[in-house]
C-alpha cells in the first residue's frame, strides 16, 4: 500500500510539471559534440584570414566574414538567454505535444541556407564588442560557457520551454538551435569566400 502511495504522488507531481529530470547521457554528449564541433568548424573558417578578408563583402546588403562573427557574439548570449528563461518557469511535461520538430528536423532547418531571413535589428552587427578579435573572443567565451553548462546540468532541458517564430522549442533544443545557428553562418561565411571578388591574400 505504501508502494502505491509513492507511486501516485510521484505520477501527480509528474502530471503537474513538478517533476524534474535529467537529459540522457545520450543527449547530453550529443549536445557537447555539436556544440564543439560547430565552434572548430567557424575557426578553421576564419583561422588565418586578413583584415581585407574579415572585411569583405560580396555586396552592400551582404554580411562581411567579420560580421557574420559579430552576429553569432550577439546570439550565442541571446539564445542562451532562453535557455535560462525556459528554465525559471515550472517544468510542464503535459505541453510535450507542442513540440512539433524533432531534433534533427530542427537542425536541418536551420542549418540549410536555402532559406534566407533577415535578422531582427537587434542581431544586426554594429561594432559593439569592439575589434574583430575581441569579437571572436566574445563568442568563444560564452560558447565555452554554454559547453560547460550543458556538461553540468541537471536541469530539467526537456519539460522547459521557450517560444520561437516557427514553433515551440524545448530547452534542449533550443540550445541545439543555437549550436546549429553558428553553423548557418559558418556556412554563410564559406559563400563570402567563394565570391569571385574574394581577396586572395
Amino acid at each position: 500500500m505504501k508502494k502505491i502511495g509513492i507511486l501516485v504522488l510521484a505520477l501527480t507531481l509528474f502530471g503537474f510539471g513538478l517533476y524534474e529530470f535529467k537529459i540522457s547521457d545520450e543527449e547530453r554528449t550529443k549536445a557537447i559534440d555539436h556544440l564543439t564541433q560547430t565552434r572548430e568548424n567557424l575557426l578553421s573558417v576564419v583561422e588565418g584570414l586578413s583584415d581585407e578578408q574579415l572585411n569583405y563583402k560580396p555586396s552592400e546588403e551582404a554580411w562581411s566574414i567579420a560580421e557574420c562573427v559579430e552576429h553569432l557574439a550577439i546570439s550565442e548570449n541571446a539564445i542562451f538567454e532562453a535557455v535560462s528563461g525556459a528554465i525559471q518557469v515550472t517544468a510542464d511535461a503535459s505541453r510535450r505535444t507542442e513540440v512539433a520538430m524533432t531534433d534533427e528536423e530542427l537542425l536541418g532547418m536551420i542549418t540549410n541556407r536555402s532559406n534566407k531571413i533577415k535578422t531582427s535589428e537587434a542581431f544586426e552587427p554594429s561594432g559593439k564588442f569592439g575589434s574583430y578579435e575581441e569579437t571572436l573572443d566574445a563568442f568563444l567565451n560564452k560558447r565555452a560557457e554554454n559547453i560547460q553548462y550543458v556538461q553540468t546540468t541537471e536541469d530539467d532541458l526537456r519539460n522547459h520551454y521557450s517560444q520561437f517564430p516557427f514553433g515551440t522549442l524545448d530547452a534542449y533544443q533550443v540550445i541545439l538551435f543555437m549550436s546549429g545557428h553558428s553553423e548557418r553562418h559558418t556556412q554563410q561565411m564559406e559563400e563570402v569566400m567563394a565570391d569571385p571578388g574574394f581577396p586572395q591574400e
